[in-house]
């Protein structure tokens, strides 16, 4: 008697887990697409309207099918959903929605008599070449795997600072994934928190958008760099710097800095002292300006001392003024929250981000993969359909082993 091999779940139906799945079936491996909310791209879905990607639509592509012409060079948020679902229409995808995949243990034993020999034994990779993986699901769901990708997301998590004064503060506070657009906020003060590229971005959207006065606490002065000069896109720098030494393109970061972005000291914004690529080691990628840059220096942003607490209706900002903005917006990032699912297997550092990426598996935890964890100067979406290609050709290497 024959058993029917062991699928490879991917966890996620976004870019990551799509580009995986789509290149895990061009190699003839099975891939089940596991997606807890209705549909693909459900955090693309949620982004605020005017967000693009800024990389360019040549270099965002995932494997098998380019990204149409018609979406221009920086390819807008609906864009990007309707390639993602045409992207699983294409290729294919075996896709189940409304799952959502809640813990990850190691199998001890397969499913319909096949039998394991402990724990993370074997590869845990492959058609059976080892005891694979169980995933606990909603609905007290089971689901034996081969392989397993983990895809959730980096932005899965939104993270708000646990302020003092937060819970009772009288103002209107939100996070950034709250927002949409500035049309609720037409002749509003508003406080921004967080210069990062969502930031940025909606305190350039709120002034556009009629907002009477924006403000934006910064904590951490970033590194800004124009998306694109003289037809040349920063991504393509990121991708040429990549693997060079850091301070090294520190150096260059800085020069190119000063040649191309105008020093905002006197408006609140200084230079970073930290190099470009130090700070991207460190995980936090340059602001790509869309507008900042000449909102601060012509005063309809206003950047401000961070934020140290919330006092009744009033912000506590780190250089003691206070003010009493009508709302707050949190651009204060996300965390990846993969402790439930993984935790307990090793396989995250102390910030709580995987050991491992790509085509490696953490040595404890053989046949357990990782994509679109990191932010990389290059590009996520073109560093996940790499990573999806040396996942596919990993687990189909182990499989033809197994079956050897």
């Amino acid at each position: 008697m024959t058993t029917q091999p062991r699928p490879v779940y991917v966890i996620g139906a976004g870019p990551g887990g799509l580009a995986a799945a789509a290149a895990l079936r061009a190699r003839g491996v099975r891939a089940v697409v596991v997606e807890k909310s209705d549909g693909v791209g459900a955090s693309w879905r949620r982004h605020y309207d005017r967000l693009r990607l800024h990389t360019t639509r040549r270099l965002s592509a995932l494997p098998g099918l380019p990204m149409p012409r018609r979406f221009g060079r920086w390819v807008s948020r609906d864009d990007v959903v309707r390639y993602l679902e045409k992207y699983a229409e294409f290729h294919e995808l075996e896709l189940v929605t409304g799952v959502e995949v809640t813990r990850i243990e190691p199998a001890t034993s397969g499913p319909e008599g096949e039998s394991g020999n402990g724990a993370g034994g074997g590869n845990g990779d492959g058609d059976g070449d080892g005891d694979g993986w169980i995933l606990h699901a909603s609905g007290g769901r089971e689901l034996a795997a081969a392989a397993v990708v983990i895809a959730t997301g980096y932005n899965h998590t939104l993270a708000l600072p646990d302020w003092p004064g937060r819970d009772t503060y009288e103002g209107r506070l939100l996070h950034a994934r709250e927002y949409r657009n500035p049309q609720p906020y037409a002749g509003q003060d508003v406080l921004v928190v967080g210069v990062g590229n969502t930031g940025a971005e909606i305190a350039v959207d709120l002034v556009e958008g009629g907002a009477a006065r924006v403000r934006l606490a910064v904590r951490t002065a970033p590194h800004i760099m124009r998306r694109s000069t003289a037809g040349w896109p920063a991504q393509r720098s990121g991708i040429l710097v990549r693997r060079l030494p850091a301070r090294l393109v520190d150096r260059l970061g800085a020069l190119v800095a000063k040649a191309s972005v105008p020093d905002l000291s006197a408006y609140g914004l200084p230079r970073p002292t930290t190099g470009l690529y130090s700070r991207v080691k460190q995980g936090s990628i340059p602001v790509q300006d869309v507008g900042l840059i000449d909102a601060v220096r012509g005063g309809t942003v206003e950047p401000v001392a961070a934020v140290e607490a919330f006092d009744g209706a009033e912000v506590v900002l780190a250089d003691g003024s206070r003010i009493t903005p009508d709302a707050v917006i949190a651009a204060t990032g996300y965390r990846r929250a993969l402790e439930g699912l993984v935790g307990h297997l090793g396989v995250l550092d102390e910030r709580g981000r995987p050991r491992t990426h790509g085509a490696r598996t953490p040595e404890q935890a053989p046949g357990l993969y990782f994509t679109g964890f990191s932010n990389p100067i290059s590009g996520m979406f073109r560093e996940m359909a790499l990573d999806a290609e040396k996942i596919a050709k990993a687990v189909a290497r182990r499989a033809a082993k197994g079956a050897a």
